[in-house]
């Protein structure tokens, strides 16, 4: 399937499951919805904007170049979550946080050194990679500033709406055909809206409510590990030492960014 038709039913089953659980099981969610600004939704909106660019430029780009430059032009959304908070706040974030992105990111490039050897010269998809990467940083900057006010899950289905309709438009302006192979494909369609879309973004909403998006961006540089560790449960497949050690790395740099500060309890997200 096209990267924008599959980044599409991502979101839209995803809001097909949230909004009736939120309206029959939301509880206290129910009256936030009532009570939500329009300010709040707007914001919200443009936050689920910003991550169906990321979703669907992502979709693209790991169709036309390497699996390792996309993985890892992919995901430096923490550097742009730094920068991003100092164009808005001019307080640079701390020199923990940037110690700690060092670290982490040098155990990613080395995870993904294995496929980038194969480096393909798609400069193009690769600098889609790096635009997915902002705008995933814009969408963690947007939901950490709502979720002041807002509940997770009425937050989640806002900006995953508007993810889906986004798409969609980009779909109908290209011309993306939105076919769906067969049951297969529908089955793992759905599996990316319950599980990554759903129970994912919900625990990162939820997470972003109690965390600065600087260390939420560098905790989530451990997805590569755990993807290799998974990989090596389901599907045996062996990461080299150089792997091993990158992985190490990036979690040394999460431990890192998040550790509690001796005089302060959690270090602030800015100084």
């Amino acid at each position: 399937m096209p990267g924008i038709a599959s980044a599409f039913y991502r979101a839209f089953f995803a809001a097909l499951a949230l909004w009736p659980a939120l309206l029959l099981f939301g509880g206290r969610s129910r009256t936030g919805l009532v009570a939500l600004s329009r300010g709040a939704i707007r914001t919200a909106v443009i936050g689920g904007i910003f991550f169906a660019g990321d979703i669907g430029l992502y979709n693209i780009a790991v169709r036309h170049t390497s699996a390792g430059n996309a993985t890892f032009l992919g995901n430096n959304a923490p550097v742009f979550v730094g920068l991003i908070s100092w164009a808005v706040t001019r307080k640079l974030p701390s020199r923990r946080f940037w110690i700690a992105l060092a670290v982490a990111l040098t155990g990613a490039v080395m995870i993904v050194s294995v496929d980038a050897r194969s480096i393909s010269h798609a400069s193009g998809a690769d600098a889609l990679s790096v635009i997915a990467s902002v705008c995933f940083a814009l969408y963690l900057i947007v939901t950490e500033r709502l979720r002041g006010t807002c509940d997770p899950g009425i937050l989640l289905a806002v900006s995953t709406s508007a993810s889906a309709a986004a798409l969609l438009v980009i779909a109908a302006v290209s011309h993306t055909s939105l076919r769906i192979p067969g049951l297969e494909s529908f089955a793992a369609l759905a599996g990316l809206a319950l599980i990554c879309q759903i129970a994912g973004y919900f625990s990162l909403t939820y997470a972003l409510g109690h965390l600065p998006a600087t260390s939420t961006a560098v905790t989530m540089l451990a997805v590569a590990p755990l993807t290799a560790l998974l990989a090596l449960i389901l599907f045996r497949e062996r990461m080299t030492p150089l792997q091993v050690a990158g992985g190490v790395l990036i979690l040394v740099g999460v431990w890192m960014a998040n550790r509690p500060d001796s005089s302060h309890g959690v270090e602030p997200a800015m100084e």
